[in-house]
């Protein structure tokens, strides 16, 4: 989006709400399967004061995780300290100027009761110095009760925190680094405790699943001693990952034609074999005894044959607009744009593939990503793996990077068959990605835009970037090309039901 668009709507790189402040994390986690995923950047909540972690030196916890529990799936792994770093935490500021000033108020007006409040402060403030943050040793596991969810299922997440040191930890605060996509439903991912040697400590709290691949952030554990004086911050890692599959839904998108929309298949003006009535010619020799027209017959008319509107398959082509300012949400809860393009593009590559068509996959990012229009469950089977796996589509947002969408739009436009269909997944955030849908549809391509809205409401700004956005959508329909405006707060199967009516209308 244009002009403040920092104000108008939120980054998904920026912070959810979850409650209290925020502990900066800017972490790779590692999936089980050993392949790098999306950089996390999402603070869940505060173990403490506000706080920011600065890298430090690796080390390994050396410590094996525990279960008690019996569950579908334990994603337990080893605990690994990603970094370690100590920071005072003010909770005795001025404690020695007071008592300075207690004991020399006490010396001048010679009050015994004022030199002993002097001397108690000293020794608090002496206390205070003393006292150093400990340095705990934990083995930490994380298991999933689902272990194969579908989109919308809640899970519940347990965790275990077991001290491994020799010492006690009086005031352990825990942070689970719950991933971006994920929305806590029931119980908090903070816990506080206190652990002696040995003891284990378990929290559990439940997530709504979201499909794709989600890996968690690396837990932020804040430990202080007796005196609070000082506290001591760890980032520990702990493999694990949540793949959700999506949900079984029943997508209808009418594919552009010169006549009438109909689901899957592309009608032409071309009598021969189909469904709907085209027109009726003068019987020939060897035409089916179906196909003749048997009412005019039985009037005393000559013989005459019904044709049928032929249909064939479509060539359609998937992209999906994956640049980092796509990756916006109305609010920190929601979903961001290019996690709901991924959804409407995985629902309508499954309606497309079951009627029939030949389906091919790209992106408009930093990684451009492309699968050529294929058909059957392989093919099918082939680009959702892509989308639950590739960078491509990742469900954190990349890094930013010089624009090169006009470069990907020409190497998309020389790949691309000349006579298939584009479907274009974007939330219309800016000017660019509306000029490549009017350049492809120029090219001869028909063209449909599925806009997930990421606008909000409650800001100045928010409500001037909807502005914008709906000046975008006109745009698009002055030129001829459909698009589907997608809210929050309805369904894609209804959504595409309404456009469906309103393009038939």
């Amino acid at each position: 989006m244009t002009g403040g668009d920092a104000e108008r709507s939120t980054d998904a790189r920026g912070e959810r709400a979850d409650g209290g402040e925020s502990v900066g994390i800017d972490t790779r986690t590692r999936s089980e399967t050993g392949t790098d995923d999306s950089t996390g950047r999402r603070p869940n909540a505060d173990a403490g004061p506000n706080t920011d972690v600065n890298s430090g030196s690796d080390t390994d916890a050396n410590a094996d995780t525990e279960s008690d529990t019996d569950t579908d799936t334990a994603d337990a792994a080893e605990s690994v300290v990603v970094n370690s770093s100590t920071q005072e935490t003010n909770r005795w500021t001025g404690i020695a100027a007071v008592a300075s000033l207690f004991g020399a108020a006490g010396v001048i007006i010679t009050s015994p009761a004022l030199l002993l409040a002097s001397v108690v402060g000293i020794a608090y403030a002496a206390y205070a110095r003393v006292g150093r943050p400990p340095e705990p040793t934990l083995s930490i596991s994380r298991e999933l009760e689902d272990g194969d969810p579908t989109s919308g299922d809640p899970v519940r997440v347990t965790v275990r925190v077991r001290n491994d040191g020799g010492g006690i930890l009086p005031d352990l605060r825990l942070v689970d680094g719950v991933p971006a996509e994920l929305v806590v439903i029931d119980g908090t991912p903070r816990h506080g405790t206190a652990l002696r040697p040995g003891e284990t400590e378990t929290f559990t709290y439940t997530v709504t699943a979201r499909q794709g691949a989600h890996a968690f952030e690396p837990m932020v554990v804040v430990a202080r001693g007796f005196t609070g004086a000082a506290e001591r911050i760890q980032r520990i890692r702990v493999d694990t990952e949540l793949r959700c599959s999506p949900a079984e839904t029943e997508t209808n998108l009418p594919l552009r034609s010169l006549t009438l929309p109909l689901t899957g298949r592309i009608e032409t003006d071309v009598g021969g074999e189909g469904l709907e009535f085209y027109a009726t010619r003068e019987y020939r020799r060897g035409d089916p005894l179906s196909r003749i027209d048997w009412n005019r017959r039985a009037r005393g008319e000559d013989l005459t044959t019904i044709t049928f509107r032929e249909e064939r398959s479509a060539t359609v082509m998937l992209a999906v607009d994956t640049r980092t300012d796509a990756y916006r949400r109305p609010d920190e809860t929601s979903r961001h744009a290019v996690g709901r393009s991924i959804e409407a593009a995985i629902a309508v590559l499954d309606a497309l593939d079951a009627g029939g068509n030949n389906v091919g996959l790209t992106s408009f990012g930093p990684h451009q990503q492309w699968l050529s229009p294929g058909s059957g469950p392989d093919h099918r089977a082939k680009a959702r793996r892509l989308f639950a796996t590739d960078p491509a589509f990742a469900l954190s947002p990349p890094e930013s990077s010089p624009s090169m969408l006009y470069v990907q739009r020409q190497r998309f436009r020389s790949r691309m068959p000349s006579d298939s269909q584009v479907v274009l997944f974007t939330p219309l955030c800016d000017d660019d990605i509306v000029r490549i849908a009017q350049l492809l549809e120029a090219d001869g391509h028909l063209v449909t835009v599925i806009s997930p809205d990421p606008t909000g409401r409650k800001t100045p700004g928010e409500r001037l970037a909807a502005v914008e956005r709906t000046v975008r959508i006109s745009t698009l329909r002055e030129a001829g090309i459909r698009v589907v405006d997608w809210s929050t707060d309805e369904s894609l199967a209804a959504t595409l039901e309404n456009s469906r009516r309103r393009w038939s209308a």
